[in-house]
């Protein structure tokens, strides 16, 4: 399929120099279409990202669209690669530990998907690009030398996978006011049936944020080699 995709994007690419543009408007390309597309999903969420209003936005023709991407789906796959794009700690970072670079990796994943909330739902039913593809290469790599056995690594990529994607759909959609927080644990107060929960006061805990980095430490620390 990865084959197929480049083969079309480099027949679309041909077609595209041969499409004159007026001189007066910024010329179309792969790039320019994937931001524009960021900018209208970030506003009007993945429904209502439509070809008529990109092309709009880009201030083009619909029909100009069509040589660069085949459809809708082509512009959705270059607007999730793109705020996907891992671009590494900062070089004064230095030489880290693998379990540093392994945090850094994923907090930097999960920030980039509450910045852009309609990346975490779109990112399970598409074809992974290749920003996603290195990102995911480099935290396997990482893995991999600081001793997870290649039998376990698949386990140990989806298990951080599954906590970055749960972490950020929960966060992104979980939309409880403090009044109703407040509610929701005074229902547990004068129910008997949840003490526990009622006790460790879970619906009023909203630090995300360390919610994440602790649950990231409590697998990481599975996953550290054993002495």
């Amino acid at each position: 399929m990865a084959a197929k995709r480049s083969g079309t994007r480099s027949t679309r690419s041909q077609r595209a120099e041969s499409v004159p543009q007026p001189r007066s408007e910024t010329p179309l390309s792969l790039e320019r279409i994937a931001a524009t597309a960021v900018e209208l999903l970030d506003v009007h969420g993945v429904d209502g990202l439509t070809m008529r209003r990109l092309a709009d936005r880009l201030g083009s023709g619909v029909m100009s669209l069509y040589w660069h991407v085949d459809t809708k789906e082509d512009v959705f796959d270059l607007a999730l690669d793109m705020v996907l794009e891992y671009r590494g700690q900062p070089q004064a970072a230095g030489t880290q530990d693998w379990r540093t670079e392994v945090i850094h990796i994923l907090e930097d994943w999960r920030a980039q998907m509450l910045r852009h909330p309609w990346s975490a739902s779109l990112l399970p039913s598409r074809a992974l690009g290749p920003n996603i593809l290195y990102r995911l290469e480099l935290l396997g790599k990482t893995l991999s030398g600081a001793g997870v056995a290649d039998a376990n690594l698949n386990v140990a990529i989806w298990s951080l996978w599954n906590h970055v994607m749960g972490a950020t759909v929960t966060r992104a959609s979980f939309d409880l006011s403090n009044d109703d927080q407040a509610a929701a644990q005074q229902r547990l107060h004068l129910s008997e049936r949840y003490p526990t929960i009622e006790r460790s006061r879970l619906p009023l805990d909203n630090d995300w944020d360390g919610v994440f980095r602790k649950g990231l430490d409590f697998l990481l620390d599975g996953l550290a080699p054993k002495p």
